[in-house]
């Protein structure tokens, strides 16, 4: 994307407005101009294409969505920044702000656009949820780019071996791959760590049916919930199992009930899944 729009003077635009960055939001505005757009080029949104974005802020980068998409569909959880937030936006008619939840907004009634793509800048422990939320909807977006910490982004492009709740849930329903890096003085206030942008490339359906998905999620944060301990252990007291019913469907499925949650592949998930669905 190559087109420069005049850049956005956050810091006066907080103060004409009377607004403070709000750390419990994880509010830290992306002012770098290269990387705004860098980040629009990754979501791969084009001309004839409808974008969500979770999080706008001040609109900096909705600004430059605004540009490439056809419509724009912003949705921000602080009520506080929405007047500075439309007065930024003013020029861009096709974009709508809404000021909600995205968690408890239905997708469907944001979204009518059969192809959509998502942009979002949220917290990491947000993550997991948001995804799962935007893909129940009707209407299933192509792809999520998400702007988060480089740890997060590391944590959720994860292999086995080192793999978390986190990654695990991301992974089912998509491929991720950090895209870009962006510096910490990129960012107003500057925050105390880098950040990076994640690109889901999203599955044509999730790796796990909608029927499985509740318990997939049960078995993962039982297997997670004492990550020091071996699978046997933590399955056991996070299901409520026997550890005798532990050990027994951990080596039905071929796994070694002393490995631990990180080391096992969605695969095994998978298979574990289907046999406590057996047993029960």
């Amino acid at each position: 994307m190559n087109v420069q729009l005049p850049a956005l003077n956050v810091s006066r635009v907080l103060k004409q407005y009377g607004l403070r960055p709000d750390k419990r939001l994880g509010q830290n505005f992306l002012i770098q101009e290269s990387a705004l757009q860098k980040i629009v080029e990754i979501s791969g949104v084009s001309g004839g294409d409808s974008a969500l974005e979770i999080g706008p802020g001040l609109g900096s980068l909705t600004r430059y969505l605004a540009l490439a998409a056809r419509q724009v569909v912003a949705v921000e959880l602080d009520g506080r920044l929405l007047p500075a937030l439309e007065d930024v936006l003013r020029p861009h008619q096709n974009v709508t702000v809404h000021q909600a939840d995205i968690l408890t907004v239905e997708i469907d009634d944001l979204m009518d656009a059969a192809d959509y793509v998502v942009i979002a800048n949220i917290p990491y422990y947000i993550t997991s949820a948001v995804i799962r939320h935007l893909l129940a909807a009707r209407q299933r977006p192509r792809s999520i780019t998400l702007t988060v910490q480089r740890e997060v982004a590391e944590r959720i492009c994860a292999a086995p071996g080192d793999h978390s709740l986190l990654s695990l849930s991301v992974q089912i329903y998509g491929e991720p791959r950090v895209r870009a890096r962006i510096p910490a003085q990129a960012f107003y206030p500057a925050p105390k760590v880098e950040s990076a942008v994640v690109h889901v490339a999203l599955f044509p359906q999730p790796q796990v049916s909608a029927k499985e998905i509740d318990g997939f999620f049960s078995l993962l944060k039982a297997g997670f919930s004492q990550k020091r301990k071996n699978l046997r252990n933590s399955l056991a007291g996070g299901m409520g199992w026997q550890r005798s019913r532990a050990e027994e469907l951990l080596t039905k499925a071929g796994i070694d009930p002393n490995r631990r949650a990180q080391t096992l592949h969605l695969s095994e998930w998978q298979e574990l899944l289907r046999l406590t669905r057996t047993a029960d």
